[in-house]
């Protein structure tokens, strides 16, 4: 694989990732990726779970998770930890965005 060090945002594209939501991909490379995640107020994204670790950061907006079962509310500047396989879920209290990150990349995000 070859290194890419530098990718400008104009370049990235925002697609469809659920109702009211988009998401653009970012830096990646083979062991890790960054996300950035938009929400409209009310969107979900539904219980799932993959063989990546997350990093969630929140941006703006205010959001529930649930992660493994345990629920949590979060607004800016919290940040979430989704380890290996857990069940996890969202659901948009006000609009906002997400910035993830996973390791290693993911390739269905390619």
């Amino acid at each position: 694989m070859t290194v890419k060090n530098h990718f400008p945002a104009a370049e990235g594209e925002t697609v469809p990732a659920g109702e009211g939501l988009t998401r653009r991909v970012g830096a990646w490379a083979q062991n890790a990726m960054i996300v950035e995640v938009h929400f409209e107020e009310g969107a979900s994204f539904p219980p799932h779970n993959h063989p990546h670790e997350q990093i969630t950061y929140v941006i703006s907006g205010k959001f529930e998770f649930t992660v493994g079962g345990t629920v949590y509310t979060v607004g800016p500047g919290d940040s979430l930890y989704k380890q290996p396989d857990i069940v996890h879920s969202a659901r948009c209290l006000e609009g906002g965005t997400l910035l993830d990150v996973f390791t290693p990349h993911r390739e269905d995000f390619l």
